[in-house]
């Protein structure tokens, strides 16, 4: 009975092992517009079994935002365009350990369709053009090393701003990709911006 019982454990270790090695299939679409976040997301494993699928908004949160008045939607653009700013800062020391993060990160994922485009501003013109530098160079990492990557992003000058929309489907290897994710949290100013992050 022990012998049986120790095999069953045996075969889903090494069952859980494949799964994380083989990796899961992710596809997500996205497009949002000021506070309003419309799409899909779906989690597969062997490439065709969903586990998990989830639509946003649901219908809880179209009902929320029918609430909302003008005055509450102004004072939470204002929060975010500092939340922004404070959030970059937080994020320029971390540059080169997301770099090589992401040089990780792609040798670990195969990508069947990464479209995405972002449109960032910020209340101050200085500001945007700066750090739509920083998104420029971190979107070229990407753009370079995968052929179906197709990343963008343009400054606006309107105040602040993040909008983005695009269409993602991308097989990632769990067991590849932890030792990347362990060396990047390990970093002191990675973990100082996911406290920032987290915080709001």
């Amino acid at each position: 009975m022990l012998n049986i019982l120790l095999m069953i454990i045996l075969i889903i270790i090494l069952f859980i092992i494949i799964l994380l090695y083989i990796g899961v299939k992710i596809a997500l679409i996205y497009d949002k517009k000021g506070s309003k976040l419309e799409g899909c997301l779906k989690i597969l494993i062997l490439k065709k079994i969903k586990v998990y699928s989830l639509e946003f908004p649901s219908s809880d949160s179209k009902k929320e935002d029918e609430k909302e008045d003008e005055e509450e939607e102004d004072e939470e653009d204002e929060s975010e365009g500092r939340n922004m700013k404070e959030i970059f800062e937080l994020a320029k020391p971390c540059f080169e350990d997301f770099k090589i993060f992401l040089k990780s990160f792609t040798r670990c994922i195969k990508i069947q369709k990464l479209d995405n485009h972002l449109i960032f501003g910020l209340d101050s013109y200085a500001d945007t053009g700066k750090y739509i530098g920083y998104i420029w160079g971190l979107l070229a990492i990407v753009n370079r090393a995968h052929k179906n990557a197709r990343l963008s992003a343009e400054p606006s000058f309107n105040g602040s701003m993040l909008d983005a929309h695009g269409t993602n489907e991308i097989e990632i290897s769990i067991l590849k990709m932890i030792p990347p994710a362990i060396r990047l949290i390990m970093q002191k100013e990675v973990r100082e911006l996911i406290r920032g992050v987290r915080n709001g």
